[in-house]
């Protein structure tokens, strides 16, 4: 742009750069010239696209082998993120889900180190799973309700134990076969099974 008119805007900018030392302006120069030869350098994206393939390629792999793992015992299923929550969504359709809920419960219980907290929090799970008409009542036998109700007055981290392990025994025994023979979860493991057979062809 020029203009040979007095106070145009271009003629000031002009005038100003004039006077900035020729070092300033090389240098200015210098780095346009290595952004841009950065911004057109292909394999630059051709590496961080491959790395973010690696890594994703890694998550499929493990997750893959995780669904396949999960038939093998029940602790495996527990063990997994992904693994409860695919139980979860399976008991739901069962309307059963409150027995998963009330164990995980009870293992967030235990975390707790806060006795004031404890005492509440054991309160409400016993309100909420345990007790006769809880609106989320657990499959468990008079005598395990019995016991969990006298261990409340002195509530400690150990307080749900037994209803803890005959609600996981209930679940391991009858809900968890089902699970295993769902259509879900034969999709998931025909998918995975899949993943593992593409992966060796590969290679």
């Amino acid at each position: 742009m020029s203009c040979w008119m007095p106070g145009c805007p271009a003629l000031s900018m002009c005038r100003g750069l004039a006077t900035l030392p020729i070092t300033c302006l090389e240098r200015a120069k210098d780095l346009k010239s290595r952004l841009g030869i950065l911004l057109h350098k292909p394999e630059l994206g051709h590496r961080i696209g491959t790395s973010s393939k690696l890594q994703l390629g890694s998550r499929r792999r493990d997750s893959s082998q995780e669904v396949l793992e999960w038939r093998e015992s029940f602790d495996q299923l527990l063990k997994s993120k992904s693994g409860v929550t695919a139980f979860h969504t399976f008991l739901k359709t069962e309307f059963s889900e409150e027995n998963l809920d009330f164990w995980l419960a009870c293992e967030d219980f235990k975390k707790t180190r806060s006795k004031t907290k404890l005492a509440s929090k054991a309160n409400r799970i016993f309100e909420e799973f345990v007790q006769s008409e809880a609106p989320r009542e657990v499959n468990i036998d008079h005598e395990t309700r019995e016991i969990t109700r006298k261990n409340l007055s002195g509530a400690t981290s150990a307080c749900f134990n037994e209803a803890q392990a005959k609600t996981r025994t209930l679940m391991e025994k009858d809900s968890y076969p089902r699970f295993l023979k769902s259509a879900s979860y034969q999709d998931m493991t025909k998918q995975a099974t899949s993943r593992g057979v593409s992966k060796r062809s590969h290679t």
